[in-house]
């Protein structure tokens, strides 16, 4: 088991240059992955100050998030994560659990609403336009977009696929040899990784699409997990 862990965490560690463009779309969508799962631990907390501090996570990366948000260029994800960022901000002025948890609730509505929003926005962009570049505003179809950009590295996006092959095929051999609760807590850290460092400003494009495609591929294996340790 340790070898086996020893040898997945190896490949997690590749030297990444930089990407010429990026789908800001779907980093937002998986920042939002990270903002759902610290309301709802502040929605169980059962003190106010745990109420305050994973609320301050999930505000945190709002704040994190808003480049990506604005690159994405979808108007309604962007306004219904500023609500959701102002539903939070109410949940920590309240001095009470149930005031808190009135105002969590809207903002786990208002961040679902704006992963709907951000998916309707690229099967939008995928069904009009049948590629990798959004040359209109998908709200206003006159306009040119201001601040979509255009999705480019093809070559390095393939070569970074492919060097996770070999971590997908370790991760599956944990998912079928190793024991459910140490394989779930193995593959809960990886997934959690991946969401701290989609949260950074400062990371190449290349890093933040190895990171996504990770987090994808760990997502894949706690599915897998759950059916298989649910028998």
């Amino acid at each position: 088991m340790k070898g086996l862990i020893a040898s997945i965490w190896l490949t997690l560690l590749p030297v990444l240059t930089a990407m010429a463009g990026y789908n800001a779309c779907d980093y937002a969508g998986s920042n939002i992955s990270y903002i759902r799962t610290q309301t709802q631990n502040a929605l169980q907390a059962q003190k106010l100050n745990m109420v305050h501090y994973y609320a301050y996570k999930a505000l945190n990366a709002i704040e994190k998030s808003k480049k990506q948000f604005n690159d994405c260029g979808c108007e309604y994800a962007q306004q219904s994560i500023e609500e959701g960022e102002n539903n939070l901000k109410k949940a920590i002025r309240v001095t009470t659990l149930q005031s808190s948890r009135i105002f969590l609730e809207k903002a786990m509505e208002n961040a679902q609403g704006s992963l709907e929003a951000l998916q309707d926005h690229n099967e939008l962009h995928n069904s009009e336009y049948g590629n990798d570049i959004l040359a209109l505003n998908t709200n206003d179809l006159k306009k040119p977009a201001k601040s979509f950009q255009p999705i480019q590295g093809k070559i390095l996006e393939s070569k970074i696929d492919s060097s996770l092959v070999s971590f997908q095929n370790s991760l599956n051999k944990v998912v079928l040899t190793v024991e459910c609760d140490k394989a779930q807590d193995f593959v809960q850290r990886i997934f959690e990784r991946c969401e701290l460092e989609l949260l950074k400003t400062n990371l190449t494009e290349g890093k933040r699409y190895y990171n996504l495609k990770t987090k994808e591929i760990a997502a894949n294996a706690m599915e897998e997990l759950s059916a298989n340790c649910a028998q």
